[in-house]
């Protein structure tokens, strides 16, 4: 590096220090919160009732509130609740800040089972308040245990409308940062009697480095049905699954489309918005948007449901996507209202009316009116149905648009439509059958003149075949692409076969990622696992991977039936990221104890129901002792717990609490934990978050004041932000810096590792 870059770099890192140090805010203090051109658009379009422009422009300025939702899917999600209302939100009642009066947190109206809170505290003020340090301290670890998400209020609007039940198979198509995410597992193991659900969650975004956030907060729910994959959600490809002895196509029960957008919704969040919004934005985005939509819908079910939504309020971005779509689907489609959902959220109706503006100010209220030079960045799609009788069966007011000014929200467009047939282009192009290997049809799939819509949205008839199954079910593979070249065909008929032009090679950006290697019921791993730990015939061994096809298996990780399926039958088509709970991780002083593989803390849930041995039922004192003492003896425990753990040889153990129904004062959820049984010791192997965690369900404090263990382990926390757009190297220095503060410092499971290692 030449002594130029070496003072440029020095520089940009000063200035980068110089802003930090000034305190929160510091870096937005140039940028004034006005546009004119934006007050000028959204006034010229009325999409906000007439006399409340002023609150919205004055609500538009105002920080966004704080919001928590709590996971639902956990049964510990009940004990939070009552802990969050009879401790924390007690201190912070009546407290005045800077002259504000902080009111205490309310559950959002129109969230289930008052899982979701909000207060009118910035974020700003919960990090930097002595006075609600315990408070933030307890959101930030219960985040990173993942019994708690930091989300936006109007972000946790899409996933309600899905309506998901636990055998849905669901796929997110532009997932990252992954709070969305996170909602759609929960959903899925909303019983949580049940370790494997039928249904699963592909969870994609294009951007290889926000995969790993993804990765990041989906790992905190620890769940095995949970697959990340690294797609343009415009071209994702379609997926086979065996079915009944037979190839088939994966079709999604529910599909959400949260697309990118130009986010002025978000305007109270991010302030950058205000000097950068333009209405050139939206015109930008309007065919991806749209592209991508047209994806979703092809790779939906019949019968199933896809919200659409976005952070915009532009119709541009909004309704005009809506509308082309239903237009496309010549009847296939049908919006819904999903409101019905939702009691209590104020929304407001979808537009039938809308014009367009270019940034320099020229309005264009119909398609005939665009100049045809203009004709390239302005698309006949953007502008509302000119057929009067096919606008009014759209139905277009069942779209739902949030505005900031009526429940203090973010701005927030969602959109809920049900699939009623195959779409049209599938039936005006038939499918070609192929007399070739499996495997070359594989790779045809997986290739992008067969699954790349065209860049115009108003082709989708050369989008990628959905394989419905009425011109000869899977057998018949992809469709006739509307544009193939005679030489396509020539060579085609040269070899006397007919399909798809010929395949490419799948392009693979970012991290080269470890293999997923499942094991057979044979492999030896299995033989001292069995009998350590007697697992129960049912035990799926067919659903435990590696990541590692050489050496010794360091981590070995569980994933549901549904999911093996996918893996199997799509690893040629398919860039994963990510997949899998951790179960048992490689111990080397195991091997002298009968087991070379100790139980893992993150994949005990899922494990557990089918472990006959190694459990020891501990008593609320037991797991008092076992949190808050690094290595005690086996004396320390109670008469009952001490006795079970007496009959075990050492190595790795289960210590399982059941509530106790006649004594509400203990905590009314079930407890696992991982430990190990010494010579005469006994220890809790859990992530400190986690230990926090159940040590608070017991109400032993956890945070000292201003001092000792509770500010460190703060100040620690502190760093990690659920809405983070870090990338992978980030998750893994937060997951070391975690790591070194584990009180196990042998084999502490990483908190907030961006992904398993071999």
């Amino acid at each position: 590096m030449g002594k130029r870059s070496r003072q440029r770099q020095k520089n940009q890192n000063t200035k980068g220090d110089d802003r930090d140090n000034a305190g929160w805010g510091k870096g937005y203090a140039d940028i004034v919160k006005e546009n004119k051109l934006f007050e000028h658009y959204y006034q010229e379009l009325g999409l906000v009732p007439a006399g409340e422009f002023e609150q919205f422009m004055d609500a538009m300025r105002e920080p966004l509130p704080a919001t928590i939702r709590i996971t639902g899917y956990k049964s510990h999600a009940k004990e939070i609740l009552h802990c969050l209302k009879d401790k924390y939100f007690k201190d912070i009642q009546e407290v005045e800040i800077d002259g504000q009066k902080i009111e205490a947190p309310q559950p959002l109206s129109w969230y289930p089972d008052e899982q979701a809170w909000h207060t009118n505290m910035s974020r700003k003020i919960i990090r930097k308040s002595p006075l609600l340090e315990k408070f933030h301290q307890f959101l930030v670890s219960e985040t990173e245990s993942g019994n708690i998400s930091r989300q936006e209020a109007v972000s946790m609007i899409p996933p309600l409308l899905l309506k998901i039940q636990s055998h849905h198979k669901i796929l997110d198509m532009c997932a990252a940062p992954g709070s969305k995410t996170a909602q759609l597992i929960e959903m899925l193991h909303s019983d949580m009697d049940v370790p494997f659900p039928e249904g699963f969650v592909i969870a994609n975004d294009v951007d290889n480095k926000r995969c790993y956030l993804l990765v990041h907060q989906a790992k905190r729910l620890n769940s095995p049905c949970i697959m990340v994959v690294n797609h343009d959600a415009s071209c994702i490809p379609t997926l086979r699954i065996d079915s009944d002895g037979k190839k088939d196509t994966l079709f999604y029960d529910r599909i959400l489309c949260d697309v990118p957008c130009s986010g002025d919704g978000t305007l109270r969040k991010n302030i950058d918005v205000w000097k950068k919004w333009t209405t050139s934005n939206s015109l930008h985005l309007h065919g991806l948007q749209l592209r991508i939509a047209v994806r979703g819908v092809e790779q939906l079910a019949v019968g199933g449901r896809m919200v659409y939504s976005t952070c915009s309020l532009n119709p541009i971005e909004d309704e005009a996507v809506i509308a082309a779509l239903l237009e496309k689907s010549e009847g296939a489609l049908e919006l819904v209202d999903g409101s019905a959902d939702l009691p209590g959220l104020k929304w407001m109706p979808g537009v039938a009316a809308w014009k367009l503006m270019t940034k320099e100010g020229q309005w264009f209220s119909d398609w005939s009116e665009v100049p045809s030079n203009r004709r390239t960045q302005i698309r006949s799609t953007m502008f509302p149905p000119t057929d009067p009788e096919k606008l009014a069966d759209m139905h277009l007011e069942r779209c739902m648009r949030i505005l900031p000014h009526h429940q203090n929200t973010g701005g927030f467009f969602v959109a809920v439509l049900v699939k009623k047939a195959p779409m049209p282009w599938n039936k005006r192009y038939p499918k070609l059958r192929k007399n070739v290997s499996s495997g070359s049809a594989a790779q045809t799939e997986g290739s992008p003149a067969a699954s790349t819509p065209a860049d115009d949205p108003r082709l989708p008839e050369s989008a990628a075949g959905e394989g419905e199954g009425e011109e000869g079910g899977p057998e018949a593979e992809e469709e006739a692409p509307k544009g193939a070249s005679s030489a396509q065909e020539t060579t085609a008929k040269q070899d006397g076969v007919c399909g798809p032009p010929a395949s490419k090679k799948m392009k693979l950006f970012g991290y080269k990622e470890d293999p997923f290697v499942f094991l057979t019921e044979e492999d030896p791993v299995f033989t001292t696992i069995q009998s350590f730990y007697d697992l129960s015939p049912d035990f799926p061994k067919l659903n435990v991977l590696t990541r590692t096809h050489d050496g010794k298996k360091r981590h070995l990780y569980m994933v549901s039936k549904e999911l093996r399926n996918v893996l199997l039958n799509n690893s040629e088509r398919m860039k994963v990221i990510n997949t899998g709970v951790k179960v048992w991780s490689r111990n080397s002083d195991g091997e002298e104890f009968g087991c070379p593989f100790r139980l893992a803390q993150e994949g005990i849930y899922t494990l557990q129901p089918y472990i006959r041995s190694r459990i020891i039922r501990v008593s609320v004192e037991d797991v008092k002792v076992l949190l808050t003492q690094e290595n005690p003896y086996l004396s320390k425990l109670e008469e009952d717990a001490h006795a079970q753990a007496k009959k075990l040889v050492m190595g790795s153990i289960v210590l399982k609490y059941n509530p106790n129904t006649n004594n509400p004062e203990e905590p009314q959820c079930p407890i696992q934990l991982c430990g190990w049984r010494g010579k005469a010791s006994i220890r809790a192997f859990v992530p400190r978050n986690e230990r926090f965690h159940y040590l608070r369900l017991l109400g032993v404090e956890v945070f000292k004041e201003k001092q000792g263990l509770g500010q460190k382990d703060g100040e620690m926390e502190g760093k990690e932000e659920v809405e983070d757009e870090a990338g992978k190297k980030d998750a893994e220095k937060e997951g070391a810096a975690e790591n070194e503060a584990e009180l196990d410092l042998e084999t502490g499971d990483k908190i907030g590792s961006s992904e398993p290692k071999k």
